[in-house]
């Protein structure tokens, strides 16, 4: 599957993925027409089994995780200012998106391997539990960002 990387793609042996209730509303094709067959689910942990030949922050072995995004242009406006979910010509996510390399529908955390882009895999310790750690990469993200947005520490007292 190496010829199918390109120069900075990864791809990973899933071993772990999260639910979310987005893959729901995929599923039932309530944010849109899904493509069928759509194997959901991202919140993804696996073992790093395949690099291309410029992916330097990886390497075989290395345990890894995806969030909401596999790929994007890197190239538009939103991309360059680190909003590829707001890419203009279309994020890729893990599951029900078309892939940029070759066109077929991307295959989600239920599936055996996925395929990504290095920029949107984080390393991920072996000294985590990595069935807990899934989940972060969307639940625990999305609580995550408004609080270090609003700069929320602990004992903080909010007006009522």
């Amino acid at each position: 599957m190496i010829e199918y990387l390109s120069i900075f793609r990864l791809q990973l042996e899933i071993l772990y993925c999260g639910v979310c209730h987005s893959d729901l509303h995929t599923v039932r094709s309530e944010w849109g027409p899904s493509a069928y067959p759509c194997v959901p689910r991202h919140e993804i942990i696996g073992r790093v089994t395949n690099v291309g030949p410029h992916v330097t922050k990886f390497k075989a072995g290395d345990l890894a995780g995806i969030g909401c995004l596999v790929d994007s242009c890197e190239e538009c406006s939103n991309c360059k200012q680190g909003l590829e979910q707001y890419c203009e010509k279309g994020a890729t996510f893990p599951y029900n998106s078309p892939d940029r390399v070759d066109g077929t529908n991307t295959l989600g955390g239920y599936s055996n391997t996925i395929i990504a882009k290095d920029d949107f895999v984080l390393l991920v310790s072996d000294r985590l539990p990595l069935e807990g750690v899934a989940p972060l990469l969307c639940a625990g993200i999305t609580t995550y960002s408004p609080l270090r947005h609003w700069k929320v520490v602990k004992g903080i007292k909010w007006a009522s």
